[in-house]
């Protein structure tokens, strides 16, 4: 079984979480918000490192 692409719904959802995440960063000045680049990044590539490290993401 590819652990590395993450499912359908989970996608867009991390997209969002990302954007409000760094939108929340730029408005507040709080740097801790620009972790929001992680999920950002793994929505729009497509692919999960945690997934891979525990393989309980299901495709």
């Amino acid at each position: 079984m590819n652990f590395n692409k993450i499912r359908k719904v989970c996608r867009p959802f991390r997209i969002v979480v990302g954007l409000s995440l760094i939108t929340t960063a730029v408005i507040t000045g709080n740097p801790w918000f620009y972790l929001g680049f992680a999920p950002l990044i793994a929505g729009i590539a497509d692919f999960c490192p945690l997934c891979t490290i525990t393989k309980k993401c299901s495709i």
